[in-house]
């Protein structure tokens, strides 16, 4: 016997606002900024427990095991020192160079080691993006918290040679923390912009360790920017972008809290202005530059 069928019912013409009426959301939708501000804070025990992990993880496989955390740093100043130190004569220029040089050095190890691992955040978690529903700038801020804990155990040691070179603590050693507390947020607005660049465009991590050697170079670290910048040697232009150079900004700060002979002469003018405005600068505009690809991470 047959049947017959009631042809089906042709959809609306408005699929969105069709499936708006009826409760249906995007999947993988971009939330507002405030909210997405709210579910970040939201998973802040998951990503601190990710840093952790992440941090007790990134050594395990070697003999020397957490040492490399201060052991790589230390070995970078020592050969510096050999090089700028020794060869090209640069410590005949600066007051207690040794000083000076392991501060600069790790300092700028904070740095370099936030940027290199938020760009590697998405690209090198995608099966954790594509499993689980989270905000994905959990993953980069927890890389900077992780390089953060690792700089916090450099320190003590970095204050061990100090006081082995005289430099004895005294209440200036203070200044040090919110210097490197605005340093963190910088580095982790940065790390926001370069996890999305390299998400879309992997080359750009066997781009990234030259570009953070060239910045290296030009942010004093194994040499003096007031030095250099004194009197006619370079041009105006060239002695504003290095005085303002973010890296070179937050690497005198902590000198200028560390180590005695490195007074307020040889900051550049507004430093802590300058500090505060590189690092609002780049929290605020690298979590909202990452906000507006939130959808796509993972995709394609």
């Amino acid at each position: 016997m047959a049947t017959s069928t009631a042809p089906p019912r042709p959809l609306p013409p408005d699929l969105t606002a069709y499936a708006l009426a009826h409760g249906l959301t995007v999947s993988g939708a971009r939330p507002s900024l405030p909210q997405y501000v709210r579910q970040l804070w939201s998973r802040r025990h998951f990503v601190m427990a990710f840093a952790t992990a992440r941090l007790t993880a990134q050594y395990s496989g070697a003999r020397l095991g957490q040492l490399w955390q201060v052991l790589t740093p230390l070995l970078n100043a020592a050969v510096y020192y050999v090089v700028f130190g020794e060869l090209m004569h640069t410590k005949d220029d600066v007051t207690d160079f040794v000083p000076f040089l392991v501060t600069g050095v790790f300092v700028w190890s904070f740095t370099q080691s936030t940027l290199t691992a938020g760009a590697r955040a998405i690209s090198g978690n995608l099966g954790l993006v594509r499993a689980l529903h989270f905000p994905r700038a959990a993953l980069p801020v927890s890389y900077a918290l992780q390089q953060l804990q690792q700089l916090l155990v450099s320190l003590g040691v970095l204050a061990a040679i100090l006081v082995c070179c005289g430099q004895l603590p005294r209440p200036s050693w203070l200044l040090a923390a919110p210097a490197l507390a605005l340093q963190t947020l910088f580095n982790t607005g940065v790390a926001l912009v370069l996890a999305r660049l390299a998400a879309r465009t992997p080359d750009l991590a066997q781009l990234l360790p030259f570009l953070l050697r060239t910045w290296m170079y030009t942010s004093g670290v194994m040499w003096s920017v007031a030095q250099l910048v004194r009197g006619d040697r370079v041009p105006e232009a060239v002695r504003v972008l290095l005085e303002c150079n973010p890296a070179a900004v937050y690497i005198a700060l902590v000198r200028y809290a560390l180590i005695d002979s490195y007074g307020a002469a040889q900051l550049p003018a507004h430093v802590w202005a300058l500090a505060a405005a590189w690092a609002l600068v780049a929290g605020a505009g690298g979590l909202v530059y990452f906000w507006r690809a939130e959808e796509r991470y993972g995709r394609g």
